[in-house]
């Protein structure tokens, strides 16, 4: 059984940060990219951060929105994924979800498509 499990949220003032973690079981040996999306009231829920595991991976995927904000990092040995979240604004008040994606499946890694396994979310507030 595929788990993600997302931590690390809370409220924060403008112009501090978070790290959420994501804390994946069940995928397998797979090459997939694993990606974090939020959705605030009213919006979709749409990409921040990608990144690509397995033989080859590493390489990262970053919303224009959070693009020298935010960073994407990941643990092999422990199967976790990280958000950095840097220089917060109250536009980044969202639930955040971690999301993996389909295996050996190509395409562009902020689109919802590519997902089939997602976290429950955590609660990002930043105040201003």
């Amino acid at each position: 059984q595929v788990q993600l499990v997302e931590s690390g949220g809370g409220s924060v003032q403008a112009g501090g940060s978070l790290r959420l973690s994501c804390a994946a079981s069940g995928l397998g040996y797979s090459s997939r990219y694993m990606a974090w999306f939020r959705q605030a009231p009213v919006l979709e829920r749409v990409g921040v951060a990608a990144v690509s595991i397995g033989t080859g991976g590493g390489t990262t995927y970053y919303a224009d929105s959070v693009k020298g904000r935010f960073t994407i990092s990941q643990d092999n040995t422990k199967n976790t994924v990280y958000l950095q979240m840097n220089s917060l604004k109250p536009e980044d008040t969202a639930v955040y979800y971690c999301a993996a994606g389909r295996p050996y499946v190509s395409g562009w890694p902020l689109s919802r498509q590519l997902y089939s396994y997602w976290g429950q979310g955590t609660q990002v507030t930043v105040s201003s």
